[in-house]
């Protein structure tokens, strides 16, 4: 076995193979950025080398960096984890000549099936059925709307070379397409060193379900089942499971048999993902082959028992695979919640800056679940605008998918994050979705069910009640803790606090009786009494305990008067007052949020990348104002009325913070 690896990547996909490395006995070297040099997996990782600049292709894209890097440390294989150079022949072409393992496929299987393009040949001439789509090289705008007019609108415009969501639009017209070409384009040339992009045709309510391979050098390849995949944003995924809600036994294995014999027609060699469109019948279409690791490979780890990454590093020293397609059992249900820098009440746009609070939940036993967090950040870290905005992959596996997903809303629930926006509001508010729980699913499912964007929901019924007794426990800890302060004055009666607490959460209003005997707490709100139990002290940004024995935890963080909470998906400030104090607070003002529609604020911390207007033109709706790029996305920000430009206050090349205003109008 290889006595050092090299993993030519960062953030939680390096940590990722770190951890097996480590347990395999094997030593590892981390490469790092000048903007990585005190991340976790350098930390981690026995040796780290020193490789460049921020930017990913002064960086982690550079080929001969890599390899210099190994010849210095020794390391006899890369692991190239996912993104940046996992799936480049050259990268691994490199590696071979220079007498270094590389852990992934081999070069002619990455060609086949990295390639877009190519693999949709390579798929249709061994009759796997595939979507309509030209499979050339566009040349120009022009060329594009030709082919997107003959294969009928809507169409996707996919980067040749792509993944993760980068260098992908939709159009639904022959403008969109010439738009959306320029953007895929660019976007792929940027995040991949490669701008060829091709079009096919979008299939309407579809779901994304993929199959993952894992091969051998000997000729051996099986199938590990399928995740499902079909909640994305910007077509990128953000929740997945395991096994799919649509599927039935045939269908998973006629699926599989697929994709294991376009594997073996590439003599694929490694874990790869086979990616199909699914329709809501059960009929599918090959999408694309990545010849990598997945970022949701967690999901399928904990329903087979099977780790990837191990396997991976097996496979490149020459093992024959010891599991045989028979071998493979499907045991329960997982789920996977990507937690993201960024604002989902702003259309998910990226978020950068330290991380002040990053407590995530206990990793282990959840009574019949089990809770994962894969993970490359640490409390006190800075999350970079040069990046992938993910911060964490929070995984739940239990016997049934309810009650894996229940244990995921329990999780998120325990997830404590703060210095930056993060998703975390989002996918609790969809793990309590009706459409989520029924697997009612497709990939257009968050535009559907959040059209006019995603807005924290409001705390309702059994929800709004749980906070309500938390904000009223917190409220009755704080004020033992102030009993407890020293050199206070002796007075000639014991101090009393008041008993009745009224909660001010959101709209609602709940009044509550607070009774502590013998060190149990018990808390009276209308007709339910309830039993409190929780050993949450000041300052802890989760609360965790059990109301009437029911395990309960919810984000916590100290206002005036109170707490913000957030639990089952809702979010709001509760103020705790007596009765006096409510009377009081009723007679406050309301503060009124300043007028904002005459500026251009800049939604995202990142970098101008254009500004399209001049001081005095005339702007209609629609038309195009600047564009910012964060996180390698480029978002073209457009004028929602009719205006007229007084004041550019950002030029090409300003790095911008959220809120900055870029221009004013008249």
């Amino acid at each position: 076995m290889f006595t050092k690896i090299l993993i030519a990547n960062r953030g939680e996909i390096a940590c990722r193979v770190i951890k097996t490395a480590r347990r395999m006995g094997i030593k590892t070297v981390a490469v790092y950025s000048d903007a990585d040099r005190d991340a976790l997996h350098v930390e981690m990782a026995d040796e780290a080398v020193h490789i460049g600049a921020a930017p990913a292709a002064e960086s982690y894209l550079q080929i001969d960096k890599i390899v210099a890097a190994c010849k210095q440390t020794g390391a006899e294989a890369v692991h190239p984890g996912y993104g940046f150079l996992s799936e480049r022949e050259a990268f691994a072409q490199a590696l071979k000549e220079n007498g270094i393992v590389f852990i992934g496929p081999n070069p002619g299987a990455i060609a086949a099936m990295g390639d877009k393009i190519e693999s949709k040949k390579a798929a249709a001439a061994a009759n796997v059925s595939t979507v309509p789509g030209h499979l050339g090289i566009i040349e120009d705008p022009a060329h594009a709307v030709k082919i997107s007019d003959e294969i009928g609108y809507p169409v996707m415009i996919k980067a040749s070379a792509g993944g993760g969501g980068k260098g992908m639009r939709i159009a639904h017209s022959a403008g969109e397409v010439a738009e959306g070409f320029a953007r895929a384009k660019s976007e792929a040339a940027s995040s991949f060193g490669d701008d060829r992009v091709f079009v096919e045709k979008f299939i309407v309510d579809p779901r994304h379900i993929e199959i993952q391979v894992l091969g051998d050098k000997h000729g051996n390849v099986i199938y590990l089942g399928e995740r499902e995949c079909s909640i994305q944003r910007r077509n990128q995924k953000v929740v997945e499971e395991a096994p799919s809600p649509l599927l039935d036994e045939a269908t998973r294995r006629k699926m599989g048999e697929q994709a294991v014999a376009l594997a073996k027609a590439v003599n694929y060699d490694s874990a790869g993902t086979v990616e199909f469109v699914a329709g809501q019948d059960k009929s599918f279409y090959f999408l694309e082959m990545n010849t990598r690791l997945q970022v949701e490979h967690p999901v399928t780890e904990m329903i087979t028992g099977v780790d990837l990454v191990e396997q991976m590093i097996r496979v490149a020293y020459g093992e024959k695979l010891a599991i045989r397609q028979e071998d493979v059992k499907l045991n329960g249900w997982a789920v996977e919640s990507r937690v993201y820098a960024e604002d989902p009440t702003r259309n998910f746009l990226p978020s950068t800056g330290r991380l002040v609070t990053y407590r995530p939940p206990a990793e282990g036993p959840d009574g019949e679940a089990t809770v994962r967090n894969d993970t490359g950040v640490f409390e006190g870290g800075e999350i970079s605008i040069y990046y992938d905005p993910m911060i964490a992959k929070l995984v739940t596996h239990a016997p049934t998918r309810e009650a894996a997903i229940k244990a995921q809303a329990r999780a998120l629930d325990a997830f404590a994050i703060d210095g930056i926006r993060h998703n975390i509001p989002f996918v609790s508010a969809l793990m309590q979705h009706p459409r989520w729980i029924a697997g009612n699913l497709s990939t257009g499912f968050i535009a559907e069910e959040f059209p006019e964007g995603f807005a924290l929901p409001e705390p309702k019924g059994e929800t709004a009640l749980r906070m309500a007794v938390i904000a009223i426990a917190c409220d009755h800890k704080l004020n033992q803790r102030k009993r407890h302060v020293s050199a206070q004055m002796e007075g000639w009666r014991k101090v009393e606090f008041e008993r009745t607490r009224i909660v001010a959460l959101g709209k609602a209003s709940f009044e509550g009786q607070v009774t502590e005997q013998g060190g149990t707490l018990t808390i009276e709100i209308g007709e339910r009494s309830i039993a409190v139990a929780s050993g949450w002290r000041p300052g802890e940004p989760v609360w965790q305990g059990t109301l009437d024995g029911v395990k309960v935890a919810a984000q916590v963080r100290a206002i005036l008067n109170g707490v913000a909470l957030g639990h089952a998906g809702a979010y709001a400030n509760a103020r705790v007052y007596t009765p006096r104090e409510a009377e009081l607070a009723a007679l406050m003002p309301e503060k009124v949020a300043a007028d904002t529609g005459k500026f251009l604020l800049c939604p995202m911390p990142g970098l101008v990348k254009a500004v399209s207007v001049k001081v005095g033109q005339e702007v209609k709706a629609g038309e195009p104002l600047c564009m910012v790029e964060a996180m390698k996305m480029e978002n073209v920000l457009r004028a929602e009325k009719d205006v007229t430009i007084a004041k550019i206050l950002a030029k090409e090349g300003d790095s911008l913070a959220v809120d900055a205003v870029i221009m004013e109008f008249a």
